[in-house]
């Protein structure tokens, strides 16, 4: 069996607040990223998974936890060891117009990794970047525009450029899609699947959109309050969800199916603040089917089956008790 591209281990992500005490953004997450793998991560907005991209690109320093890279802790490396990793794990954010330089040209801004990384200059460089702009459907008279002259979709594309300059392994789509219309939306996500394969790519696919979610990633980690709560081959996750939270997500999600009709779940309840979490299931205050254990005891990630992990005293009866 291959070894994961990405391993993170124990990832904690916390926050200082004033006179209150710590935000637990990401608390304990744990999974693998496979080579040439897509992994959908979702859940509801605040629940830490944007924070999970930024501290394994290097945005945010993590509080604690690995972040294993073909086979090296990032989180422990020094500048030298990073600025070659960097080249290696590149993001795509979630809005283009904030992420680009609205001083610099296009070309300018396609041209700053080979710069940074003296990996070009001159005709090769413009080159390169001719080519980069061309393999993502970039027309050559767009170079000379400037992000604001550019409809979002072909700002996201600038952006997508970017991150596949320097060709390479893994890259964070946060929410990249989010942004765009509909029709925008499906040129996106099948750019990233072609070069996907065309690149050999492995992603971080973070999104709220279960329904993109679904049409690019290879597994699903669902999120709720900085914790991992499920994880699963997609295919499996949508059809056989077992944690109380999963089974309310996925039924959210529009059904083209007047035969057989499903009733949306509404969660009742108030979110419980990610400062100084207190003990017990973190979705014990909003859960249909919690029990008194559930406020004073947390549940750990376990094997359902293969493959398929949940965090849940009560998965067993999720279903039955929801549906």
């Amino acid at each position: 069996m291959a070894e994961p591209l990405v391993s993170i281990k124990d990832l904690k992500m916390y926050f200082d607040v004033p006179g209150k005490g710590k935000l637990h953004a990401v608390d304990g997450v744990t999974f693998d990223i496979m080579p040439n793998e897509t992994v959908g991560l979702v859940g509801e907005s605040g629940c830490g998974k944007s924070t999970v991209g930024n501290v394994l690109i290097g945005l945010l320093k993590a509080t604690g936890g690995q972040v294993i890279f073909e086979g090296q802790d990032i989180l422990q490396m020094k500048r030298k060891g990073l600025n070659e990793v960097r080249k290696k794990m590149q993001i795509i954010f979630q809005d283009p117009y904030s992420s680009l330089n609205p001083r610099k040209a296009v070309s300018t801004i396609l041209s700053e990794p080979f710069q940074i990384h003296h990996m070009a200059h001159g005709e090769s460089l413009q080159k390169k970047v001719k080519e980069i702009a061309n393999s993502v459907g970039l027309e050559d008279y767009v170079l000379e525009k400037y992000p604001h002259e550019l409809d979002g979709g072909k700002r996201q594309l600038v952006g997508i450029a970017r991150a596949l300059a320097l060709g390479p392994k893994f890259v964070i789509c946060d929410e990249p899609v989010s942004a765009l219309d509909v029709s925008v939306q499906a040129t996106i996500i099948n750019l990233l699947i072609e070069m996907q394969k065309k690149m050999g790519l492995s992603y971080l696919f973070v999104s709220h959109d279960l329904s993109v979610v679904r049409h690019i990633s290879n597994r699903v980690a669902v999120m709720y309050l900085g914790e991992i709560i499920e994880f699963a081959d997609t295919d499996e996750i949508f059809a056989n969800a077992h944690h109380p939270y999963s089974i309310a997500l996925l039924s959210a999600v529009p059904k083209i199916n007047f035969e057989k009709r499903t009733t949306r779940i509404v969660l009742k309840g108030d979110v419980p603040s990610p400062i100084n979490p207190a003990p017990g299931c973190r979705f014990a205050p909003r859960c249909p089917i919690a029990q008194e254990c559930c406020k004073k005891k947390s549940p750990e990630l376990q094997e359902i089956a293969p493959g398929h992990t949940v965090a849940c005293h009560f998965w067993e009866d999720a279903r039955s008790k929801m549906l």
